[in-house]
């Protein structure tokens, strides 16, 4: 229950972020968003109907369709989260004057606060857009990732937009997308990369304690073998943060020139055993 009302709490505030985003920014300069929101913003515009209205109801049967899939926690803070972003848009458009007209200021801003919004909501276990669930459902039907689907889906509302809005407006839907994308993956997945780092050398114990000594990292030993020369070797795998790669990197190289060394993003790293220090 506590977390339940934490989801409620932070959902709340996403909700907030997303309807000031679409109603001090993207709205009144008739630029708009992909899927169920974008959908909602032209439905308004061109039947003069509350927006909030159709938020609503176009969410809903998706979010319905999804019931056995997510279960019952997620939809009814997909639900909220939903009706709440339907309330704050009535509350900011009557309340808050809108912030510029500049179309380029509106995309960026817009985005970046529509993106954060909607990230901290499906960071806390919900959603407002039903697009990616009806993707979801399609992709299991047709050979199409869901990410292709999805792509479609706001390929076509971008070109109505084109038809509706001008195709400069349609541009600058694109961007706000594009920006809101970014900003929702920064929110969930943090700000913070680690990187995960694989190293194969002939003295992969002596690299490992030197990491373990100098960095105060824990590795993991995988025993490896050559595929061209067939040679036994020891691979060593650790996650440190982007800021004390350079010391890593000095470190293998100081111990071992000819060692290969891969390096990959991490977003997230969970164990006890990893201190961020």
């Amino acid at each position: 229950m506590k977390e339940f009302c934490i989801n409620l709490f932070f959902n709340t505030i996403g909700a907030f972020l997303a309807a000031f985003a679409l109603e001090c920014f993207l709205v009144p300069n008739q630029i708009i968003d992909g899927g169920i929101v974008g959908i909602s913003i032209m439905a308004s515009y061109v039947t003069k109907i509350n927006l909030g209205i159709f938020l609503i109801v176009l969410n809903l049967p998706f979010l319905l369709l999804a019931l056995n899939e997510f279960g019952k926690r997620f939809i009814l803070l997909a639900l909220y989260s939903v009706g709440v972003l339907a309330l704050f848009v009535n509350f900011v458009s009557t309340n808050i004057s809108v912030i510029t007209d500049d179309l380029l200021l509106s995309s960026l801003f817009g985005g970046a606060i529509l993106g954060c919004g909607v990230g901290i909501v499906l960071k806390n276990n919900a959603c407002m857009d039903g697009t990616e669930i009806l993707s979801m459902k399609i992709a299991k039907k047709l050979p199409y990732s869901v990410g292709e689907i999805i792509m479609f889906i706001n390929v076509f509302i971008f070109l109505t937009a084109g038809f509706l809005y001008g195709w400069e407006q349609a541009m600058y839907s694109t961007i706000t997308y594009l920006i809101a994308y970014r900003a929702i993956d920064t929110v969930v997945q943090g700000l913070s990369e680690e990187k995960s780092i694989r190293i194969v050398s002939d003295k992969g114990h002596e690299l490992g304690q030197a990491i373990i000594d100098n960095l105060n990292k824990t590795v993991t030993y995988l025993e490896v073998q050559g595929g061209y020369s067939k040679a036994k070797k020891t691979m060593v795998y650790c996650i440190v943060p982007r800021i004390e790669l350079y010391k890593l990197k000095e470190l293998v190289i100081s111990l071992d020139k000819d060692a290969f060394l891969s390096i990959e993003n991490v977003h997230e790293v969970f164990g006890k055993r990893y201190k961020n220090k």
